[in-house]
């Protein structure tokens, strides 16, 4: 089985909504260097931590992340 690898979208569709990482980061209760590594793939978020995110972001799972 080979291993999938989750990617984003949360860079850019966090700054089309003209929001820090920071900003970001408080709306869903995390620090803003874990915003800082889901961005750049160090980390892979939870999956409540997606919804999060997508709820924050007002999008879909499948517009923030994808394989």
């Amino acid at each position: 089985m080979t291993k999938l690898t989750l990617y984003n979208n949360l860079k850019t569709v966090r700054a089309q909504q003209k929001l820090s990482q920071s900003k970001l980061a408080e709306k869903v209760g995390v620090s803003r260097q874990t915003i800082s590594n889901i961005e750049t793939g160090e980390f892979v978020p939870t999956a409540r931590l997606a919804l999060l995110l997508c709820l924050a972001l007002n999008k879909k799972f499948e517009e923030l992340f994808y394989f």
